[in-house]
């Protein structure tokens, strides 16, 4: 399925967090992830943002809508719209009532579904929220906020990424290489076959 990629340039902060992230994501089992690219079919215009474990190639690809994959896109391009969208919302209204979004969890897959929730700090109390995946990533990307993957989720749906096709034409070449230093070395042998 022919895609185009559209990279990002996420680059998180987890110093400035609270303590509580760390204490919690070591007894949930969280991964930290970033978004390392969304993702768009040329045949079918579905969206999958890939979201990339911080110390590893191991990927997590989640099926997005169309408007959701555009609020990524437009914050990680800091693309400057005229009217706030709804993600741009709701991001001012957390600060106005006096919360911030603390991190992002992707805590279960169920039937291909994924479930995410919100935790917003609000005087250093954690609230959790049940939301979508893809407007807890919109909202993240807005408020620099660390995105987690629960483990036994990323176990069960992550992937790992295929060699593109440079990186096999490489391998490929260094393979016939490999054989013409070994066909060189057979023709400069000076064997004598004959009966003596």
């Amino acid at each position: 399925m022919p895609l185009t990629i559209i990279e990002s340039k996420q680059d998180f902060n987890l110093t400035a967090k609270h303590e509580i992230i760390s204490k919690y994501s070591s007894e949930a089992h969280m991964i930290e992830v970033v978004i390392d690219s969304i993702r768009i079919s040329l045949v079918s215009q579905h969206r999958i943002v890939m979201l990339r474990e911080m110390d590893s190639e191991r990927q997590l690809p989640i099926w997005i809508g169309p408007c959701e994959a555009d609020a990524i896109t437009i914050e990680l391009q800091d693309v400057k719209v005229a009217r706030p969208v709804t993600h741009d919302l709701l991001k001012t209204v957390i600060s106005e009532m006096g919360g911030n979004v603390s991190h992002i969890l992707i805590k279960a897959l169920n039937d291909g579904v994924f479930y995410a929730s919100l935790f917003i700090d609000i005087n250093e109390e954690l609230h959790e929220i049940d939301c979508r995946s893809s407007d807890a990533i919109a909202l993240a990307v807005r408020t620099k906020s660390p995105i987690f993957i629960n483990e036994e989720v990323m176990d069960e749906a992550g992937i790992l990424p295929e060699k593109d096709i440079q990186e096999q034409a490489d391998e490929s070449d260094a393979g016939v290489e490999s054989l013409d230093a070994f066909s060189d070395f057979v023709d400069s042998l000076d064997l004598d076959f004959d009966d003596e």
